[in-house]
C-alpha cells in the first residue's frame, strides 16, 4: 500500500520528507518577556524533529511588541531576536525536518499591559481590554512589521512563512464582519476587509520567495461571520497573490460554544481546497496514523497539521507509521528502541 502520509510533499523550493506538520502552538515560555528563545524552545522544537515530524513551525511570533499574545511569546520585532531563531532551526535542522515560523499579531486578543490596536474599538470580551481603533498610519506600520520580521525569518534560516489569519487575531480581525466595523477601505465589502491581509502578502513577498502560508478560521460560529463562501473568495485572492498553502482552522473570532470532535475541522479544508483550487492544511482533533491516513487518500487536504497530539508525543510519527504498517526510520541514536 501507498502510504501518503509519508510521502516527500514539493512546495516551491524545499520539499518536505513527509506530510506531517507541527502546528503553531503558544508556550507561553520567553520567560524574560522579551521575546527571546529560551532553551526550552531549543528542546522543545528539536525534539519533535528527531521524532521525524516532516516541518515544525514554531509558535504564533510577534511583529510588534503591542502583537504579542501575551508577555511571553516570541518575538521578531527586532535583529537582536535572529540568533535564538537561527539555534532553534539548526536543531530542527539537524534532523531532516523543515522549519517554519508563524508570524503574528494579536490585535483587541493582546492580553498586555500597556496599549493594544485593532481595526476597531470593540473587546474581545467584558475581562479584556478595550484596543485603539487603528489609524491608516498604524496599519500601515503594522504591514511594514510583518515585512521586516519577513527579513529577519529569512535571515534566521526558517524554510517557511506562515501569516497567522485565524483564531481572532489581528489579520483575522480584518477579514471578519463581526470585528470590523470600519468604514473606509479597510472596511465594509469583503474586498475592503481583505485589503489589510493583501498589502500584508504584498510586503512580505517583497522579503521572502519562499513557501508561505496562510492560516485562517475557516467557520466564526456565528451566523452573521463570513460564510465559507467569503472563505473561499480570499483562498483565491491568496492563491492570485502566491500564496501556496491554506491552514485550516476555525473559531475564536468572537466567543462561542465549540463542540470539538475527531476531525472536526476537516471539511473546512476539504471545501477550500476544492473551491479556490488550493492546497490546504487539516487541523483538529486528527490523531490517529489512519485518520490522518484517510484524509490524505480522499484528497481532503495536502499536509496533516498536528497539535495537541505532538504535544503529548513528540514520537507521533512512528505511533502512526506502526498503525499503518510502514516502515519508517529514527534517529540513529534511538533505533534500538525505534
Amino acid at each position: 500500500m501507498k502510504h501518503k502520509l509519508f510521502e516527500p510533499y514539493t512546495i516551491k523550493n524545499i520539499t518536505l520528507k513527509n506530510r506531517i506538520v507541527m502546528s503553531p502552538m503558544c508556550m507561553y515560555s520567553s520567560d524574560n518577556q522579551d521575546g527571546y528563545a529560551q532553551p526550552f524552545h531549543l528542546t522543545h522544537y528539536e525534539s519533535r524533529a528527531a521524532g521525524q515530524v516532516g516541518l515544525i513551525i514554531t509558535e504564533a511570533t510577534a511583529v510588534l511588541p503591542e502583537g504579542r499574545i501575551s508577555h511571553e511569546d516570541l518575538g521578531i520585532w527586532s535583529d537582536e531576536h535572529i540568533e535564538g531563531l537561527q539555534k532553534i532551526n539548526e536543531g530542527i535542522h539537524r534532523h531532516g525536518a523543515k522549519a517554519g515560523i508563524q508570524l503574528a499579531h494579536a490585535g483587541r486578543k493582546a492580553n498586555l499591559r500597556d496599549e493594544i490596536f485593532a481595526p476597531s474599538a470593540e473587546a474581545f470580551s467584558a475581562s479584556m481590554k478595550v484596543p485603539t481603533e487603528m489609524t491608516k498610519e498604524d496599519i500601515q506600520r503594522t504591514v511594514e512589521a510583518f515585512r521586516e520580521g519577513a527579513g529577519r525569518s529569512k535571515k534566521a534560516g526558517f524554510d517557511v512563512i506562515e501569516l497567522h489569519g485565524a483564531h481572532g487575531y489581528l489579520i483575522n480581525q480584518f477579514l471578519s464582519p463581526l470585528t470590523n466595523k470600519r468604514d473606509d477601505e479597510y472596511g465594509g465589502t469583503r474586498e475592503n476587509r481583505y485589503r489589510f491581509l493583501r498589502e500584508t502578502i504584498e510586503a512580505v513577498k517583497q522579503e521572502w520567495d519562499g513557501p508561505l502560508f496562510v492560516r485562517i478560521s475557516g467557520e466564526e460560529y456565528h451566523e452573521d461571520g463570513n460564510t465559507m463562501d467569503d472563505f473561499i473568495f480570499f483562498a483565491r485572492e491568496m492563491k492570485s497573490q502566491g500564496v501556496d498553502l491554506i491552514d485550516v482552522s476555525s473559531g475564536g473570532v468572537v466567543p462561542a460554544a465549540i463542540d470539538p470532535y475527531p476531525g472536526y475541522q476537516v471539511t473546512f479544508a476539504e471545501q477550500i481546497k476544492q473551491g479556490a483550487d488550493i492546497d490546504t492544511g487539516a487541523v483538529g482533533l486528527i490523531t490517529s496514523g489512519n485518520q490522518a491516513e484517510e484524509i490524505l487518500q480522499n484528497e481532503r487536504a495536502d499536509l496533516i497539521f498536528l497539535a495537541r497530539a505532538l504535544l503529548r508525543n513528540p514520537y507521533w510519527p512512528k505511533e502512526a507509521a506502526d498503525e499503518l504498517g510502514y516502515p519508517l526510520e529514527g534517529p540513529r541514536q534511538y533505533t534500538r528502541g525505534w
